[in-house]
């Protein structure tokens, strides 16, 4: 297979998995006033879905090796953190509210701080699932 046929299926899958925890993390935010506990754990377990789905679609539809696997969930989770910080910024602006200092330092941390973390579960995570047979 060509290397461009695997880049090509593999990007698009990290940059729908970063949007999706966008479209999570924001879609979220306003149901947590009733019960902030409730929605913010819902909304770590639905994340937690798309990681495992993104690992699992990695993993045996695309046949990618564990730390390509690892590298791709984690683009998609530092994507998807970079995109909650970014909306953090314009909901700042729009209203006025937080720090844009702060703020401007998170579009570069949070990406991070998620990116790592998820790179080390999804190499874990891969690396079992590698040592699973495959049956046809």
């Amino acid at each position: 297979m060509c290397v461009m046929q695997i880049w090509c299926r593999w990007i698009p899958c990290g940059f729908f998995a970063g949007a999706i925890y966008v479209v999570i993390g924001v879609g979220f935010a306003p149901l947590s006033t009733p019960s902030v506990f409730f929605w913010r754990l819902a909304a770590w377990v639905v994340s937690a879905v798309v990681f495992a789905a993104h690992i699992g679609y990695e993993h045996f539809r695309l046949r990618s090796l564990p730390r390509e696997t690892a590298m791709h969930a984690a683009l998609g989770a530092g994507l998807g953190s970079f995109g909650l910080a970014a909306a953090a910024t314009v909901h700042a602006l729009l209203t006025g509210t937080g720090s844009l200092r702060l703020l401007r330092i998170a579009l570069v941390v949070w990406p991070v701080i998620t990116a790592i973390p998820a790179f080390i579960v999804a190499l874990t995570l891969s690396s079992l699932l590698a040592r699973l047979p495959r049956y046809r």
